[in-house]
């Protein structure tokens, strides 16, 4: 267990307990930065995430082109999310 001083860099301990050693301030920031590396590398995954058609959408769509053989509901979803794939490319 431990607890941070601030919730953002810089971050110092303010008390640590337990059988592993406590990280030292540069473990700490490396830490973070691996962290924020993370974040910034999949960020688009974030964004493609909030506008890509729901689940709903995609279930209905399928439906109706597999089963009801009407593929403009298909169609349109694949170009709004080729949309959304161009606006928001892999990092």
């Amino acid at each position: 267990m431990y607890r941070l001083t601030e919730v953002h860099p810089p971050h110092s301990i303010e008390w640590w307990e337990g059988l592993d050693p406590e990280p030292t301030e540069e473990e700490l920031q490396s830490s973070w930065n691996e962290y924020v590396a993370e974040q910034n590398a999949t960020q688009y995954q974030r964004d493609r995430k909030r506008e890509y058609p729901s689940i709903e959408e995609l279930v209905v769509a399928l439906w109706e082109g597999v089963v009801e053989e009407r593929m403009a509901a298909v169609t349109q979803l694949e170009t709004l999310r080729q949309a959304v794939k161009a606006k928001y490319p892999k990092g």
